[in-house]
C-alpha cells in the first residue's frame, strides 16, 4: 500500500459546542461523528431521508453517490448529508 492509498484524517469541528472529531477520508462523516461520541440524528444512511442534514460552514466533502438528497440551492448554501458525505479537508459542520 502506497502512502497515496492510505486514508487521510481531518479535524472535524461540530457545532454547537465546538466538539472535535477525527474525520477519516475513507468513511462517511456520520460514522466519524458517531465514533467521536457525538449523538447526531440519522435514519436511512443512504442520503434520501435528510434526517442527518447539517450545514458545512467550512471545509469540503465529496459524495460517492451521483446526487445526494439535496437541492441545488441547499448545496449552494453549504448543506451536507453526513451519512453519505466523505471529508476532503478539515471542516466545521453545524447541526
Amino acid at each position: 500500500m502506497s502512502s497515496d492509498d492510505r486514508p487521510q484524517t481531518f479535524v472535524g469541528s461540530i457545532e454547537p459546542g465546538h466538539r472535535q472529531i477525527d474525520a477519516w477520508s475513507n468513511q462517511s462523516l456520520l460514522l466519524s461523528i458517531e465514533q467521536g461520541g457525538i449523538d447526531w440524528p440519522s435514519s436511512c444512511r443512504n442520503g434520501t431521508c435528510r434526517t442527518c442534514i447539517g450545514q458545512l460552514i467550512d471545509g469540503q466533502v465529496r459524495y460517492e453517490i451521483e446526487w445526494p438528497g439535496l437541492s441545488a440551492e441547499e448545496k449552494a448554501e453549504g448543506y451536507a448529508l453526513p451519512c453519505v458525505a466523505y471529508p476532503c479537508s478539515d471542516l466545521l459542520l453545524r447541526r
